[in-house]
């Protein structure tokens, strides 16, 4: 069965901003495999501002949220997988959802982060 936080974190994701408000994502930034300025880091966790001005390429997946975004005016992309997702909420108001913290897996069942291949598709003229 496919988790149902990735469905709830797009939906509340969705709900923030057609209600012109800013969507910020906290994260765990000691779980494995998470990739965010580690200098923005406080007591092992980090806010993140997801206003679709302040990003770029936002995707969120089944098993990750990836998106590239400025720190100190340096691009910078941001890898969270799902474990590591604490809460999504409305930095105006608040409203949002809070997640059981998740166990981060043991270090030989983590996922070796790889490069994105390279497309098979070619243009065709």
């Amino acid at each position: 069965m496919i988790a149902l936080k990735p469905y709830l974190l797009r939906a509340i994701y969705e709900w923030i901003v057609d209600n012109d408000l800013t969507p910020h994502l906290l994260v765990d930034a000691n779980y494995p495999n998470v990739y965010v300025p580690q200098e923005f880091v406080e007591d092992g966790k980090i806010v993140l501002n997801l206003r679709p001005q302040a990003i770029q390429g936002l995707s969120i997946g089944n098993d990750e949220v990836l998106f590239n975004a400025r720190f100190n005016g340096m691009p910078t992309q941001i890898a969270t997988p799902m474990g590591s997702i604490l809460a999504i909420y409305a930095k105006e108001n608040g409203r949002g959802m809070v997640f059981d913290p998740e166990d981060a897996p043991p270090p030989e069942d983590v996922p070796e982060k790889k490069p994105p291949k390279k497309s098979h598709l070619r243009v065709v003229k």
